[in-house]
């Protein structure tokens, strides 16, 4: 999607029709930004609170609170993986 747009906006200027998106960025809209040591906090600390609620014998509850710390250490590798994969500068 970035490319298209990368190449729409050099169509353009090549065209010289769009003056206003020469000065506009070609950057992505949003940026996201991940703390992954936080993330992984998180889930460590929601791993000991479903330890503690199986212990209690609520393991519904537990089984919820694993789910939740799934979760996390899921979006925490999928932060990881997406600056791995970052593409460099063109």
């Amino acid at each position: 999607m970035r490319r298209r747009i990368s190449a729409l906006v050099l169509t353009a200027v090549m065209a010289g029709t769009g003056a206003a998106l020469v000065t506009a960025p070609t950057a992505q809209a949003a940026s996201i930004t991940c703390d992954t040591a936080k993330l992984r906090h998180d889930a460590d600390v929601l791993y000991q609170q479903a330890a503690r609620q199986k212990r209690a014998g609520q393991r519904e509850a537990a089984r919820r609170t694993i789910a939740q710390a799934d979760a996390l250490k899921h979006r925490a590798a999928q932060c990881d993986a997406s600056e791995r994969n970052q593409p460099g500068h063109f």
